[in-house]
């Protein structure tokens, strides 16, 4: 049985030319690239153009650029260097439908005397700028505001949301985990100070991530240890998996015009078939201001735990919301927050495409989909009592 994975936002495959240019930094080049020795020095030459293929991709320079191990550290990184250079202030605004590695971390903080606001999205998942602008305070030390939902893919205005917080002092992060690669990103053309990537979620490995944070702006150290990244971030690189990050970001602004034409035409069409052949569903999220390959649906009355594992049973890999609640029997804070109905939220399946899928996988998923859903409607009591309920009208 072939696997048809439309679960990127998860994480994605390792690119071919990615892991060939890391299997060398294995074994051949293992030096500790801050050696003072050539061996070592030869591979610290390699991190420095790893940073500039980063870089690059983002509109940045490379002294913008420090590795982390995740997206995950680059979020916890990003918010406590704003709070350590700004002790005077405890007010955070963040949004209802943030990662948990935002989410979670505010909710931690609010339990060390800092205040959050948590700005409420509309049903479409869209962000109201009037109501940034109203929290904006002389107390607030940092906004954080996600650029592409991992769960619906809705963009945010981010730029424009830096700018209004700049207007008032206060500085601004964005975890743009999803975005990169998927939506051109021009750093020059903005004022956001700090910005989040995951390499996992671009085709490079896991573990590996980056925090761009713009010249001139204060930081403080997540990490303390040794000299590395200029002593914003202490401990020994993970070379292999940098120069895997930079090849990706490479691939990827490469493959850029691919995700806004050919990923988003198969998400259409995958998003557009099953609307058409399966009753009482609904896309969760802006259509329009949303990443190029994602789509939430939602299937009324039916688990999305239970439609996964008929979908697994036919090799098809998706997901019921962000990866890192998974096991959680709650529906997803994400669709909670936009308001989708009780009855829908439980229902809801991500499919997140890639560069590698292919129209093939998209026909046999949309071609068996149909029949998973009328097979558990069939066995729920409330599908059965609303259609009942239907005919009696």
């Amino acid at each position: 049985m072939n696997t048809i994975y439309l679960d990127n936002n998860a994480t994605t495959q390792v690119a071919e030319d990615v892991l060939e240019a890391m299997l060398p930094y294995f074994r051949e080049l293992y030096g500790n690239p801050s050696s003072m020795h050539s061996f070592g020095g030869q591979v610290g030459q390699k991190i420095r153009i790893a940073r500039e293929q980063v870089a690059a991709l983002l509109g940045a320079l490379p002294e913008e650029i420090i590795f982390t191990s995740c997206g995950t550290e680059s979020d916890n990184a990003a918010i406590r260097s704003a709070l350590a250079t700004r002790p005077d202030k405890k007010h955070i605004i963040t949004s209802r439908v943030e990662h948990p590695a935002i989410h979670a971390l505010c909710a931690q903080l609010a339990t060390q005397g800092y205040r959050i606001t948590e700005l409420p999205v509309d049903k479409n998942g869209l962000l109201d700028l009037e109501n940034l602008e109203k929290n904006l305070t002389p107390d607030t030390a940092v906004v954080s505001l996600m650029w592409g939902n991992n769960e619906t893919g809705v963009i945010f205005p981010v730029e424009k949301a830096a700018q209004m917080a700049h207007e008032k002092g206060v500085l601004f992060h964005t975890d743009a985990v999803q975005s990169a690669g998927k939506i051109p990103i021009n750093m020059k053309n903005n004022v956001i100070d700090m910005l989040s990537i995951s390499g996992h979620k671009l085709h490079a490995p896991k573990g590996i991530g980056i925090l761009y944070v713009r010249r001139g702006t204060r930081f403080s150290p997540f990490l303390i240890g040794g000299h590395q990244e200029k002593g914003r971030r202490g401990g020994t690189e993970n070379t292999p998996s940098i120069i895997g990050l930079g090849k990706a970001c490479e691939l990827a602004d490469k493959n850029m015009q691919k995700e806004n034409t050919e990923v988003k035409r198969l998400r259409d069409k995958l998003e557009k078939e099953l609307l058409k052949r399966i009753p009482q569903s609904r896309v969760n999220g802006d259509t329009v201001n949303r990443l190029p390959n994602t789509t939430n649906i939602s299937f009324e009355y039916v688990e999305g735990e239970a439609i996964l594992l008929l979908m697994n049973e036919l090799g098809i890999c998706a997901s019921s919301g962000s990866a890192c609640t998974s096991g959680s029997l709650q529906p997803s804070h994400v669709l909670r927050a936009m308001g989708v109905p009780f009855t829908m939220a439980h229902g809801s399946i991500r499919f997140s495409l890639s560069i590698y899928n292919t129209e093939k996988e998209i026909d046999f998923v949309i071609d068996k989909m149909p029949a998973i859903i009328e097979r558990l409607r069939g066995m729920s009591p409330y599908w059965n009592t609303a259609q009942s309920s239907c005919a009696s009208k």
